[in-house]
């Protein structure tokens, strides 16, 4: 297998997988230097994600985990609104719009620190965190600023857009800072250098459909393959760009993949969040729970905060990571393990199907939400449980 084989070996849904549970695996025998899991901890867990699932969702009609979410503000659908006075000619013009906002929405959702705001004037609201950018990214794609044309609504002009166009939109000030703002208009630049248009990613993953019906692992591997050029500072192979991945002494393999683990969280939280607009164009999407749980900081903490996993040395608590960092990456490795454990489990306790309710509900309903409530209560301001050096690029 030449090296660029196998840098695209590591482009999948698939990979993520088993090289978490391996991840997992060297951990319960004692193996990492960082962590210790306590599994015994995970039933109680779930009681807590199942009890917060029936909070927010009494009838458990939990929709997936996607970016479809943030844009529900105050009861409104700022996304429908938004649809309801457009032009498109067909379905798949209003999907190839929809593309262009949730990619280039969850490209710029990375964590946005504790001190930003965004105060939403039409609907006198203001929000935070993943909702705050969610709302302030749909504003922006709103506005027109993407385009390059006369149709406001399309992300054909990306590669002109600046960091201070972006301070603007998202109203960064020094009083109320966003964390990674060059970072992020950087990547979007590159996104546009790399696609051109995001909605265009519609119509390649439309020719990978057989009579309507596509797998969800697809819409990944097309995102991977799609955006590899656009992450910057990353691992590559054979000339393969390797996007989130990175190295860990646990994973061991006699190959050029030695030592890599691919994560692909912001990727495959986009492959969730494109799974509404293909369905709404006609394409049924199955087998979700081909991918994986998401290796961000909600459900990761999620694990820190219930104590499933247990830093060996509390120190490690009150440091600044970089998201290099071995404890980081086995941090975000074990998280998606971890998330294939608690969710058989969490379906026992609500008495439903893993066929009803897959993954991307379990995270939705769920282990993100828990994530959250358990860090409000652990921690002034609900932050992460780690302090990790961010370019506005993972987290």
């Amino acid at each position: 297998m030449t090296d660029a084989e196998s840098a695209r070996s590591l482009l999948s849904a698939g990979a993520v997988r088993e090289r978490a549970h391996e991840m997992l695996a060297v951990a319960l025998d004692g193996g990492l230097t960082d962590w210790r899991v306590d599994l015994d901890r995970l039933p109680a867990t779930a009681d807590i994600v199942a009890g917060v699932i029936r909070t927010q969702y009494p009838t458990l009609k939990v929709p997936f985990h996607a970016r479809w979410r943030h844009f529900v503000v105050g009861g409104r659908d700022l996304w429908a609104e938004m649809a309801a006075t457009a032009a498109w000619p067909d379905a798949k013009a209003r999907a190839r719009a929809a593309f262009d906002l949730a990619i280039t929405s969850v490209l710029l959702d990375a964590g946005a620190g504790p001190a930003w705001r965004f105060l939403d004037a039409p609907t006198c609201t203001e929000t935070r965190r993943s909702e705050g950018l969610g709302v302030a990214s749909l504003r922006l794609f709103q506005s027109g600023a993407l385009s390059a044309g006369d149709d406001p609504w399309r992300a054909d002009g990306l590669i002109g857009l600046t960091a201070q166009a972006l301070a603007d939109a998202f109203q960064v000030s020094e009083t109320n800072p966003l964390v990674g703002l060059e970072g992020r208009a950087a990547l979007l630049r590159r996104l546009g250098k790399a696609v051109g248009r995001p909605g265009d990613l519609f119509d390649r993953i439309d020719a990978r459909a057989i009579n309507n019906r596509l797998p969800a692992p697809i819409i990944l591997e097309v995102l991977l393959e799609a955006l590899g050029p656009i992450w910057e500072n990353r691992l590559g192979l054979g000339g393969v760009p390797l996007g989130d991945t990175w190295r860990h002494p646990a994973i061991k393999r006699d190959d050029a993949t030695d030592g890599l683990v691919p994560i692909h969280k912001l990727s495959q939280w986009l492959a969730y969040s494109l799974i509404e607009p293909l369905e709404e164009a006609g394409i049924h999407v199955f087998g979700l729970d081909g991918l994986t749980g998401l290796a961000e900081y909600r459900n990761g903490g999620l694990f820190i905060d219930d104590g499933v996993l247990v830093l060996k040395d509390p120190a490690d608590m009150a440091r600044t990571h970089a998201v290099s960092d071995p404890l980081v990456v086995g941090w975000r490795s074990l998280t998606v393990a971890l998330l294939d454990r608690i969710a058989p489990l969490v379906r026992e306790r609500l008495g439903v199907a893993e066929a009803d309710f897959p993954l991307a509900r379990v995270l939705e309903g769920g282990t993100w939400a828990a994530g959250r409530v358990l860090a409000r209560d652990r921690r002034d301001g609900g932050g992460p449980p780690l302090t990790i050096t961010s370019d506005g690029t993972v987290f």
